[in-house]
């Protein structure tokens, strides 16, 4: 998303309610975070630079795009092994539009799910006999 921050500006009888894109993204981290088999979220390149940086970003590698009060998001995945990929990545992205439109009242048109590795767990080490 960058150093500008982009709002989501909603009209009501009340006034104005502007939403950051940074706040849509982290909703849709946690979303991501809760679905069985997710190893983790996969960074891309800018966003590691920004930790390299120093600027922590709790929702890196994600990325959201707002037209016309639909949201498209585009994120990265780590998937813990023996779990079948297509199965996780689609409860993603039923999970993220689920936890954005119920949040913000905002349409997801689309959830763009990349799959950036696989997990595995570490054993726990084996007792010396």
């Amino acid at each position: 998303m960058g150093e500008g921050k982009e709002y989501v500006s909603r009209s009501d009888e009340l006034g104005n309610i502007h939403i950051s894109e940074e706040v849509l993204a982290v909703i849709a981290a946690a979303a991501v975070l809760e679905v069985e088999g997710i190893g983790g979220l996969a960074a891309n390149l800018g966003t590691d630079l920004a930790e390299l940086l120093g600027k922590k970003n709790l929702s890196r590698g994600i990325r959201i795009q707002v037209e016309d009060d639909h949201v498209m998001v585009d994120l990265g995945i780590l998937v813990k092994y023996g779990f079948t990929i297509p199965d996780v990545a689609r409860a993603v992205q039923e999970a993220v539009a689920g936890s954005i439109e119920a949040t913000s009242g905002l349409t997801v048109a689309a959830v763009n799910v990349t799959v950036g590795g696989v997990v595995f767990e570490k054993e726990p080490p084996k007792k010396a006999l």
